[in-house]
């Protein structure tokens, strides 16, 4: 599924227009966005938490050149974990 057939599921189940569930999952994209920019974490109990993690810098090989290493630079990378309820849904 992705972001449109998302915005169209959210609209039919939710009794709201298309552009308005539209609206409505662009804001959360962009709060969950800037809230693990900024370190912090976004907790949906049963559903899973959203954060960012520190990637650490490292030496890696350049595809082009096998013989040749390169560094790799510390990134923030993001994060989520399944929460219970999720993970008990999909093993059923």
């Amino acid at each position: 599924m992705n972001k449109a057939e998302l915005a169209q599921a959210m609209a039919e189940k939710l009794n709201v227009s298309k552009r308005e569930s539209e609206d409505m999952l662009n804001a959360f994209v962009e709060l969950v966005t800037d809230t693990i920019k900024k370190g912090g974490e976004v907790v949906l109990t049963g559903f899973g938490a959203f954060s960012a993690k520190q990637r650490a810098a490292r030496t890696g090989v350049n595809p082009q050149n096998p013989s040749e290493k390169i560094q790799i630079p510390a990134v923030k990378v993001p994060k989520f974990k399944a929460g219970k309820a999720l993970k008990d849904a999909l093993k059923s």
